[in-house]
């Protein structure tokens, strides 16, 4: 199982590569359009594409290291194993049938865009729309899969609080 934590941290440090190289294609656009009035419609896709990948790969590699949001003012006052309670029903009962619907939705979608070839509409933008859009189902899959592990960790350790 823990397998599966190391991939998404594996997936993480990439996304995390990926913001600065994002960075980089941003100021470049910006310095080219600016300074020298030439823009690229690839370009510009291609900053969006890289956001979403950040977006949707890096869920996962996020979650895992609990850097999402949460009301905190209720939940810092809760004792540790009442969190931990709360974070495997919330991972069983919220996270992961939404995961799944999104995963089942999002398989036609990409299925669609791969099958008419889908690609920018745009005078020399991006082709192979349906790479981008296969990073919806991938990334909930990550996040599912982060969810299961949190939730045999989480099982655990209330079981071996338990048994103390």
């Amino acid at each position: 199982m823990m397998w599966l934590g190391k991939i998404n941290d594996a997936v993480g440090r990439v996304m995390a590569w990926l913001v600065l190289v994002l960075t980089v294609i941003v100021f470049y656009d910006v310095c080219m359009r600016f300074l020298f009035r030439a823009g690229s419609p690839a370009l510009q896709e291609l900053e969006w594409h890289l956001f979403a990948l950040i977006f949707l790969l890096g869920a996962a590699a996020t979650y895992k290291v609990q850097g999402h949001v949460r009301v905190e003012v209720l939940y810092q006052n809760l004792s540790p194993r009442t969190q931990t309670i709360i974070n495997t029903l919330g991972d069983m009962f919220i996270l992961l049938p939404v995961c799944v619907v999104i995963i089942k939705t999002s398989i036609p979608f990409v299925e669609a865009a791969w099958s008419y070839d889908e690609s920018s509409p745009d005078p020399g933008g991006l082709s192979y729309r349906w790479l981008i859009k296969a990073a919806i189902p991938a990334g909930f899959f990550l996040l599912a899969f982060q969810a299961i592990v949190n939730i045999v960790s989480n099982l655990s350790m209330l079981i071996r609080d338990r048994e103390n």
